[in-house]
Order: C-alpha cells, then sequence, then structure tokens
C-alpha cells in the first residue's frame, strides 16, 4: 500500500493523515468554473464526496474522483472510500477533479433557468405580515411614502423656482461678489446665466479679476463665454452678489 501511495496510485501513510486541513481546487466535468475550499484531511473520501456534492451538484455516488498535482500531473484516484483524504498525497494547491457518472449533461447544474422558482399570488404576499412589502409600508419608505413624496417634490420645485428668479435678476456684464462656503470672497464679473449642459438647474458663468478659477469656461468641450485660463467658474445664483464692485488692483503703480 505504501509504494502504491508513492506512485501516486492509492491511499497510503501520509503526512497530512487526520492532522489539520488542505486547501484544495475542485474541478467538475459538468461545470465550467473552478471552486477553491479547504477540507478536513480527517474526513473520509465518503465524506469528502458528499461535501462535494454541494459544490459540484453531482450524487456522490455517481462520482469518481482524480487528485491533480500543482503542476497538473495525475497523482491518481480517490477511489477507497473508506480511506480518509489524507491518506492520499494531497498539498495545498492540488486538484480534485469530480467525473459524474450520473449522465448528466454538462452545465446542467449551472442552468438555473431549470431550477422549479416559488411562486405566491400578489393578493397572498401582501398579506403576509413578515414580507418586505409589509415592512416597507410600515415604516414608509421609499414610494410607500406617498406624503413625503409629494413633499420632497413640493420642495424641489419651490427650489428650483427660487432658484430661476435668483438667476433672473442677474444682469449679463454686471460686477459681482462671489461667496462659496469655505472660501474667501471674490469679485468677478457676470459672463453667462442660464441653464447648462453639464448639470441641471440655473448656473451663473464668472469670470474673477484673479486666477482663482477653475477654467476658461470651457467644460466638457464647450465653451459657454470668453475668458482668459484659471479665470473662469459656474457657481450657483445663490453665490452671486450683484453690485457696484470695484476691479481688483494688481497693485502696480504709474512711476513719477
Amino acid at each position: 500500500m505504501k509504494a502504491a501511495a508513492e506512485a501516486g496510485a492509492g491511499p497510503g501513510l501520509g503526512p497530512l493523515l487526520g492532522t489539520g486541513s488542505v486547501s484544495l481546487v475542485v474541478s467538475s466535468s459538468l461545470n465550467t468554473f473552478c471552486a477553491h475550499k479547504r477540507y478536513s484531511t480527517g474526513l473520509t473520501i465518503a465524506e469528502f464526496k458528499c461535501k462535494l456534492e454541494l459544490v459540484v451538484g453531482s450524487p456522490a455516488s455517481c462520482m469518481d474522483l482524480e487528485l491533480y498535482g500543482a503542476e497538473e500531473q495525475l497523482l491518481g484516484r480517490l477511489d477507497c472510500d473508506e480511506a480518509l483524504l489524507g491518506s492520499y498525497p494531497v498539498a495545498d494547491g492540488c486538484r480534485v477533479h469530480v467525473i459524474d457518472q450520473s449522465r448528466a449533461r454538462m452545465g446542467e447544474y449551472e442552468d438555473v433557468s431549470r431550477v422549479e422558482k416559488y411562486e405566491i399570488a400578489e393578493s397572498d404576499y401582501k398579506k403576509r405580515p413578515e414580507s418586505l412589502w409589509s415592512f416597507l409600508r410600515q415604516q414608509r419608505w421609499g414610494h410607500y411614502d406617498a406624503e413625503g413624496t409629494r413633499r420632497r417634490a413640493d420642495e424641489q420645485q419651490q427650489r428650483r423656482a427660487q432658484e430661476a428668479a435668483l438667476a433672473a435678476a442677474l444682469p449679463l456684464g454686471a460686477r459681482c461678489q462671489v461667496r462659496l462656503l469655505g472660501q474667501p470672497s471674490k469679485l468677478a464679473t457676470i459672463m453667462f446665466v442660464g441653464q447648462t449642459h453639464f448639470k441641471r438647474g440655473y448656473w451663473v458663468g464668472v469670470r474673477y479679476d484673479e486666477p482663482l478659477g477653475k477654467h476658461d469656461s470651457s467644460v466638457g468641450g464647450r465653451r459657454y463665454f470668453e475668458c482668459q485660463p484659471k479665470y473662469g467658474a459656474f457657481v450657483k445664483p445663490q453665490s452671486v452678489t450683484p453690485g457696484d464692485f470695484p476691479e481688483e488692483e494688481d497693485g502696480l503703480k504709474d512711476e513719477l
């Protein structure tokens, strides 16, 4: 028996005999995928086959097992149901190939369309207190919160109307002050007011007095007004205050 084990043809007294676990690759004649699983070396081959049922779908009674090494060389067959897995030359990275003898076809256990599905009438489903539908209704979440949905829609419409009114009050070419959250105020000139292709709502295109912007008014390949690079920006109407703001001086004076 020892000579057979060394030749890879059958069980022997290997170092893994019932002492731990081994990481194996599992393939099957019925599936296109491989699974990576860890198994106790103290399992009998019969017990090992029962665990493989959950991986490949073949009945344990219809399995023939082949053992391959990490270099894909055939090490032998796991053909003794009473022998321990660890009595074979198994090691981390070895592959166990399951040959199905039930005459099932390739991919049969991967075809979920053939799985019988549980169905229930919608009226019966809605009577169940533990269903997701009942839970969402009780919590008034999502589209089950009709009142909240209407309220949010009204609030959004109101915000859009306010934004449109603010935008209409900003004349092109006017001087303005831009205040953004967490940033110092900046002086600019209003160059564009309206809706854009890059984001919904109303936007104000400004040309800053200093290179404090993000671009030259070009966004997504479309230019909205003329300005130098780093002088242009788009901000929301509520961030813009028009007024008689003098342009920033460059700090230089004429020589006397």
